[in-house]
């Protein structure tokens, strides 16, 4: 299957190039927001309102984080020899899921306590959508011909522009059909269930997200300045995954306190 060669540039405004990565995550940030508002006057576990006002709170968290994260866990050495690159090169990819969703939880942590709510059941809430922004960026990353996979004879291989001459997995698409659709039904499920209580949706979010994401990076070429942290299979992305099972247990199993009283 040959690449559809989609420019990752949506348009032009002015001069200025609007990139399809960047219109995901806005998109993202959006339809996240409706969702969350949609669920929370549905359950009534959090005021509707409490999601207007954290909504920046998400984004900076999103973006610094994520990017800060890149920077950390993915190319430090460069960025601290050349840091003026760590926020020209954001418009052009380079962000971390799990830099990410640890920008999310602190922004969240602060926006809970100043505001004096539940921030597992906000947390809950957030990860009910926060499948779409997955799904979204993955699709943008398959656009912008970013974070493909191992070489492959399997029919859905793709030959990317940049990947050489062979045919390789398109990850990006496993992961926004695993991380994405496949997560988003889940954690929605988890949220509805009769017996749920805080917490147990962020549990299964973080769970879930980090074993497809575990899954997929098998697949996966690894970042060509980092390798295989462990030959022939361990990669920086199944390292900085396997602390999300482990903090996913935990809100399930260890979270007694609210899983009796709630």
């Amino acid at each position: 299957m040959k690449f559809p060669n989609i420019n990752p540039t949506a348009f032009e405004i002015f001069g200025l190039e609007i990139k399809w990565y960047g219109i995901s995550y806005a998109l993202g940030l959006i339809l996240a927001l409706f969702l969350c508002k949609i669920l929370s006057k549905k359950y009534n576990k959090v005021k509707e309102k409490i999601f207007d006002d954290i909504l920046i709170w998400v984004a900076l968290g999103i973006i610094l984080g994520g990017r800060i994260g890149y920077v950390v866990f993915y190319n430090f050495n460069f960025y601290l020899n050349n840091p003026k690159y760590i926020l020209i090169g954001i418009r052009d990819g380079g962000m971390s899921f799990h830099g990410g969703i640890i920008g999310v939880i602190i922004a969240s942590l602060f926006f809970s306590k100043l505001k004096k709510v539940s921030f597992l059941c906000i947390m809950d809430i957030i990860a009910c959508a926060a499948p779409i922004g997955l799904f979204l960026g993955r699709i943008a990353n398959f656009i912008n011909s970013e974070l493909w996979g191992k070489e492959t004879n399997f029919f859905l291989g793709v030959i990317f522009p940049n990947g050489g001459t062979n045919p390789r997995h398109p990850t990006q698409l496993y992961e926004a059909l695993l991380e994405g659709l496949v997560l988003f039904f889940l954690v929605n499920f988890f949220y509805k269930y009769k017996n749920s209580f805080p917490g147990l949706t962020s549990g299964v979010f973080l769970i879930f997200y980090a074993v497809f994401r575990i899954f997929v990076e098998f697949f996966r070429a690894p970042d060509h300045h980092i390798g295989y942290i462990i030959e022939p299979y361990i990669t920086t992305g199944i390292i900085l995954s396997l602390p999300m099972i482990v903090l996913g247990l935990g809100l399930i199993f260890l979270n007694d306190r609210n899983r009796k009283n709630y």
